[in-house]
């Protein structure tokens, strides 16, 4: 014999799982998941209570978007100088990095004057 349901039926169906799984893997925001399968950040975040694993696996898919862009650029860095060259100003910035980075130490303070430089021209003459 069938037990009667008593309550509000379940927001968070294996459907609704299905589109917050392809949301978050797409590296959207709770609020952007939310849209894209129907349900409240409350129903969100009730169900994260509950179950302590989605809310993990939710972290995790987030980071799909990232894990793919940087499979691409390492896949075309064999390709492309430019590319390869931005890589390397960004991951070893010590080495290759077109800025440069000042330490100054000091106690007393450092007083900095800035003057406008105006570049229009003198209406006037």
């Amino acid at each position: 014999m069938e037990k009667n349901k008593v309550g509000r039926p379940e927001v968070i169906t294996e459907e609704v799982i299905r589109q917050l799984d392809t949301a978050f893997s797409w590296g959207c925001s709770d609020l952007e998941a939310c849209l894209h399968a129907n349900i409240s950040k409350t129903a969100l975040y009730d169900y994260q209570k509950d179950h302590p694993e989605f809310t993990e696996r939710k972290e995790l898919l987030k980071g799909n978007p990232v894990l793919q862009a940087r499979a691409s650029v390492v896949k075309k860095i064999q390709w492309d100088a430019d590319l390869a060259l931005k890589f390397l100003e960004r991951k070893k910035k010590d080495e290759f990095s077109l800025k440069q980075e000042v330490a100054i130490e000091t106690s007393e303070p450092i007083r900095i004057q800035i003057e406008k430089i105006d570049n229009e021209k003198d209406e006037t003459k």
